[in-house]
């Protein structure tokens, strides 16, 4: 299956349509958001189109093809108007045989590992700035930012299909790969 791995919308409706658009002409199976899905938090500036309840719409619209985790600036009043769960802190996928550890990175980061066996891969956002770092015993992943991006880095997603990972600017340009 084809997912596609996207973090950090912030209630932003433009880059949420752009992420949508991103989708269907990827043709994902499912996507996978690692959180801050509607609220842009007190250290982030207005996205460009601030607009949580049309944000809300576009998703629940497509509820069955998300998979989502908790980030920081995710709460249960989210959840109260989305019809797919978020507030979970982390989500185990399986890959071949390794285990990919997705959770929003608040909370579990390079800093502070969850329990992780040899080869695993730590999956997170939070940071808005994409990354593939390869540490002696475990893999750290960082898809970026759809609406707030840092460090010069793309409004951008992550693709993972066949055990291959490419990151993408929102108009579908490759920057970056990785095989597992």
């Amino acid at each position: 299956m084809k997912w596609m791995i996207a973090s950090d919308i912030h209630g932003s409706a433009y880059y949420c349509r752009e992420l949508l658009a991103a989708a269907q002409r990827e043709g994902v199976g499912k996507l996978l958001l690692l959180g801050d899905v509607l609220y842009h938090g007190p250290r982030n500036d207005l996205p460009r189109d601030y607009a949580p309840k049309e944000v809300i719409a576009m998703l629940n619209g497509i509820k069955e093809k998300l998979l989502c985790v908790r980030g920081n600036c995710d709460t249960e009043v989210d959840q109260m108007v989305l019809e797919f769960p978020i507030l979970a802190d982390y989500a185990i996928l399986c890959v071949g045989e390794r285990v990919i550890y997705a959770t929003h990175g608040h909370v579990y980061n390079e800093k502070k590992l969850p329990p992780l066996g040899q080869g695993d891969i730590l999956l997170h956002g939070h940071t808005h700035v994409p990354k593939c770092v390869e540490h002696e015993s475990y893999l750290y992943i960082n898809p970026g930012s759809v609406s707030i991006p840092k460090e010069d880095s793309p409004h951008g997603y992550l693709i993972l299909e066949n055990q291959q990972l490419t990151w993408k600017s929102l108009d579908g340009v490759p920057y970056m790969e990785y095989s597992l």
